[in-house]
């Protein structure tokens, strides 16, 4: 189910900071009290291939969404304990130190089940131990939401456990979104910061079109 166009759901999750202290986050007061755009995005697994390569990624990345009013956070349905094994594991074994970002320890699943990103194939109810039996990893694919000072989604994307992300689109996404509430105009394919956009009618399309 697309979540574009609605509300973040309003959940609060345990979550660590980069020093080990325990907080609770709800990612929609992060939004709409800070009067801030929020970047969550879900990995797997810590300790695992990919996901490291996309922490250190948003971290270096971090000066450029701070420049856009944009907060960061990372999550997966490790716990605590384990976010901050990682967070003190250093780069060139495989860990995310230096991270400065909070990460969602959301090992109840409550948010990432509602969101609908975790890997669930099946689930089977078992009369005899009255209990539902699921098949999959139960873990979340890499799911991205950017969030509007309103706490509104105004995007999502989801890769499967393989495939890393390119962190680059999701400034160019901010940009165009923050050009759309700053100037009213929509923004065409493949639009960056400092291009030219368009308004949404027939003829500004035809004359934007004329110009390719």
């Amino acid at each position: 189910m697309a979540l574009v166009g609605k509300q973040f759901p309003n959940i609060t999750v345990d979550a660590i900071s980069e020093m080990g202290d325990d907080l609770r986050i709800n990612v929609l007061e992060e939004a709409t009290k800070n009067n801030k755009k929020v970047l969550l995005f879900w990995y797997p697994k810590d300790f695992t291939f990919v996901c490291p390569t996309e922490l250190h990624a948003f971290q270096a990345a971090l000066p450029e969404f701070e420049k856009r009013n944009t907060v960061v956070i990372g999550a997966s349905c490790d716990t605590n304990e384990v976010h901050f094994a990682w967070l003190n594991t250093a780069k060139d074994n495989g860990g995310i130190e230096g991270v400065t970002y909070p990460l969602l320890a959301d090992t109840t699943r409550n948010l990432s089940s509602v969101l609908g990103i975790l890997d669930v194939t099946s689930e089977t109810y078992n009369e005899e131990l009255d209990s539902v039996q699921i098949e999959g990893s139960n873990v979340t694919y890499r799911a991205t939401y950017l969030i509007d000072e309103t706490g509104k989604i105004f995007h999502e994307a989801v890769n499967d456990m393989p495939l890393g992300r390119n962190v680059q689109e999701f400034i160019r996404l901010i940009d165009a979104y923050a050009h759309v509430q700053t100037h009213g105009e929509v923004c065409p394919a493949n639009w960056e910061e400092g291009k030219e956009a368009m308004n949404a009618n027939r003829l500004s399309t035809a004359e934007y079109l004329a110009k390719l």
